[in-house]
């Protein structure tokens, strides 16, 4: 099995994050280039095929395992939804593509669902039943995971929490790192441009009054959306990933008094907040997780079943 090489390609709005992982989930080698996104989906599908035949020279590949942003279809292993970011991304088929090009299988996941299994599999949320990521950075991402089956929903579009309706506004409209800056420059009367999200945590941790206030308003949505979210569907943990994640010793008290005002005492007890552990690997860890999930071979699935639902 540990001879077997995949490639893992995460495709991110700015970066696409790829490289080679063994069958044991050992990253061999890590690559990335610039999405340039403006270029739109056909550009970005021939980057992910330049990407795997570049692969294919150096070694034998036995499966092409994709992480993507946008709503996927994942048996189909297309792009159905897109935000504007990417032009033209929905309709994208990566899966179809890929495998009729190379005769290599090809799984397709979305890239919140990728990084939520990373982490459930071998990081943060691993030896859980049940697991709800947000990644919060530009927007807000959400996956929930119950006992090693990612949640997608009747169309494939579950935990879309972003656009939760929240206080006249929604959820990542209020709560995500992006709206920092807009927030502190307004307030101080300075252009956006001065200002970006590490600058105000540092600004923050020297007692700047209106950083410490726009982070505190954040984090106050960010406790609010949990909150509601956990009412739903009762996860044994809350893993927090993206941008945020570089701020984990600032925020992590914060958001946790946050979540606990929300909830009532008995589900804020049972329910536990962690920071994301794989980074920038979550993308291609569960990318592969995901295709060894649904496509190894009756030994490789069985055992990757087997550690998913542990």
């Amino acid at each position: 099995m540990s001879m077997k090489k995949y490639v893992s390609i995460d495709i991110g709005g700015t970066a696409i994050k790829y490289g080679l992982i063994d069958g044991d989930g050992t990253i061999l080698d890590r690559n990335q280039m610039a999405t340039q996104s403006w270029l739109g989906g056909p550009s970005v599908l021939k980057k992910a095929m330049d990407i795997v035949e570049s692969c294919r020279q150096k070694e034998e590949v036995s499966g092409i395992c994709i992480s993507t942003a946008g709503m996927v279809d994942p048996v189909k292993g297309e792009i159905f939804h897109s935000a504007p970011l990417i032009p033209e991304y929905a309709g994208t088929r990566f899966k179809e593509t890929m495998e009729t090009a190379f005769h290599i299988p090809c799984e397709v996941e979305n890239d919140v669902n990728c990084a939520a299994l990373a982490e459930y599999v071998s990081g943060a949320a691993r030896g859980s039943r049940t697991a709800l990521m947000l990644t919060v950075g530009t927007g807000i991402g959400g996956c929930l995971i119950m006992d090693g089956e990612i949640y997608h929903g009747f169309g494939n579009s579950a935990c879309e929490v972003g656009y939760m309706h929240m206080r006249g506004s929604d959820f990542q409209t209020l709560g995500a790192a992006s709206i920092l800056a807009k927030k502190v420059a307004k307030w101080k009367k300075e252009p956006e441009e001065q200002w970006s999200g590490y600058r105000i945590f540092e600004e923050a941790k020297k007692k700047d009054a209106v950083c410490i206030r726009a982070i505190d308003e954040m984090v106050d949505t960010l406790g609010l959306g949990i909150a509601n979210i956990c009412y739903v569907v009762n996860p044994e943990i809350v893993v927090l990933g993206g941008g945020i994640m570089a701020q984990k010793e600032f925020l992590s008290d914060r958001i946790n008094r946050a979540v606990t005002q929300y909830l009532i005492p008995v589900i804020a007890s049972q329910t536990r907040l962690a920071f994301a552990e794989h980074e920038n690997d979550a993308g291609m860890l569960g990318a592969f997780y995901h295709f060894m999930s649904c496509r190894g071979k009756d030994k490789e699935r069985k055992l990757w079943n087997t550690i998913l639902n542990q």
